[in-house]
């Protein structure tokens, strides 16, 4: 996984709980917190600072994936404006993760491994979209989608989700924009 995720984590983490929190975390995962954008690091790091938190937050591991997600999304725009400057919903950006976010995030992360998604909008409005990847990080994505709405200053409403691990299928419903962005 490349260190970008992680750095996004800390600092979700560090504005949410502060940096003791922080330090904490690492020191009940074991690991030293040391991570440069561009390296790549076990999946594993972050399934341990997963676990960290859900055993500190008392939360399931799930819900804390669910946090993060959340969290991390205008963090990342942050950082990447260029990711989304040709976007004006969440519902742009879902639609074109395969075609224009995850090539971008090739270019800037060399060696990435990215999800694989498919999206479909429906005559309802409604978005389908299955997830797959490997690192089964189903609740992830969930809260990265929220995370977009928030961002958009839209509201997301997942109204089904079956996750069986590295497969996730979702349907969304986008409320209109508030046009709050960032």
């Amino acid at each position: 996984m490349k260190g970008v995720v992680f750095i996004l984590v800390e600092e979700f983490v560090t504005d949410q709980f502060g940096a003791e929190a922080w330090d904490g975390l690492l020191e009940a995962a074991g690991l030293d917190g040391v991570w440069t954008t561009l390296g790549t690091y076990p999946d594993e790091h972050l399934a341990m600072l997963v676990n960290a938190a859900a055993e500190r937050f008392e939360l399931p591991p799930e819900q804390v994936q669910r946090l993060v997600g959340q969290g991390t999304f205008s963090g990342l725009a942050a950082q990447h404006p260029e990711l989304l400057e040709d976007h004006t919903s969440s519902r742009t950006v879902l639609l074109d993760l395969n075609g224009i976010i995850h090539p971008e995030v090739m270019k800037l992360y060399p060696g990435a491994e990215v999800p694989w998604f498919d999206v479909t909008e429906q005559a309802d409005g409604l978005l389908h979209l299955h997830y797959r990847s490997r690192r089964a990080l189903g609740p992830l994505a969930e809260g990265l989608i929220v995370g977009a709405g928030a961002y958009f200053g839209e509201s997301i409403e997942l109204l089904s989700v079956v996750d069986t691990g590295e497969e996730c299928q979702m349907v969304i419903r986008i409320e209109q924009s508030t046009g709050a962005k960032g």
